[in-house]
């Protein structure tokens, strides 16, 4: 009989740790930064179907890099979690720390499962809160362990390189608008340190903004109102519009083109009664077709 091949737990664990981390690196990055009113999610997506980024509940969102079908049965698990929480308790009992704990379970214990391979994801989980000192942003690695970020975060593809030139350059009461450029200007990094450009159509970017008067606080930034941010060279407000989809606050040159012609057209309509007004008086004292009824002020001027 022979005997078995000896594996320590130690090297079994690191070779699923490194199986899953070659797996996670092989997926584009996505990155998550605080700013003045909310929190902006940007991820290099292509597709518009297939997102990495989604809501969970009222104020918590959900972002993901690794095999697709894998953290999109966990996405699916924590709306059903949260829904069932909410419901049964209050939806103020729904958080993202509760939920990061479901998730850390999860994921734990399929890694330290010898029976399936480990999971290839890599998950954030953000809330937004009152103020800027409330919001939550948990990172939640392969193995089921859970870290607590602050400002900015990057997971999948070049993370580390992507995380130091975030940690660098972000600072607290960014305007969304800066915080969407840096996002996309650390994304364009690739690991020899060159840049890439990266259009509108290639990014899937959604916000936590605090700032709407609706409960539910996810929105995603699509269409002119994303190009609007990616080009504008000004410093930009975070509030954005209430709506899903292109916002209309993001000005063009066309309408305030149009704005400026509409008003000089209403200034002009106030002032152009007033001259024919006159002529119509005299016509209607030579014009024998004109209205049968005496004016009250020409009959005046007879007397």
């Amino acid at each position: 009989m022979s005997t078995p091949f000896y594996v320590s737990p130690q090297q079994a664990m690191a070779d699923r740790a490194e199986y899953a981390r070659k797996g996670i690196a092989r997926g584009r990055s996505v990155v998550v930064l605080q700013y003045t009113d909310g929190i902006v999610f940007v991820a290099e997506n292509p597709s518009r179907a297939l997102h990495k980024v989604s809501e969970i509940y009222d104020r918590i969102a959900f972002a993901a890099v690794g095999k697709y079908n894998e953290f999109e049965n966990l996405r699916i698990g924590g709306v059903r979690y949260a829904d069932l929480r909410g419901f049964t308790y209050h939806r103020e009992d729904v958080t993202a720390r509760g939920l990061a704990n479901v998730y850390a379970q999860t994921l734990g214990t399929i890694f330290s499962s010898n029976a399936e391979k480990p999971y290839e994801v890599e998950l954030i989980v953000a809330e937004v809160g009152a103020g800027p000192e409330d919001d939550q942003i948990y990172r939640l690695p392969h193995d089921g362990s859970i870290v607590d970020e602050h400002g900015s975060v990057a997971v999948g593809g070049n993370s580390d390189q992507i995380g130091n030139y975030l940690d660098q350059r972000h600072r607290d009461g960014m305007t969304l608008g800066e915080a969407l450029k840096l996002a996309v200007e650390s994304l364009s990094r690739d690991n020899n340190g060159g840049e890439r450009s990266l259009t509108a159509e290639q990014l899937e970017v959604a916000v936590l903004d605090r700032t709407r008067p609706q409960q539910r606080k996810f929105k995603r930034v699509l269409g002119s109102q994303l190009s609007w941010l990616l080009e504008e060279d000004t410093p930009t407000t975070g509030s954005g519009a209430d709506g899903d989809g292109a916002s209309g606050d993001a000005p063009t040159e066309a309408g305030a083109d149009a704005s400026s012609d509409a008003s000089e057209d209403a200034s002009q309509a106030k002032e152009a009664p007033a001259k024919p007004a006159g002529k119509a008086k005299g016509a209607a004292k030579d014009d024998p077709d004109a209205s049968a009824e005496p004016d009250a002020s020409a009959e005046d001027e007879q007397k």
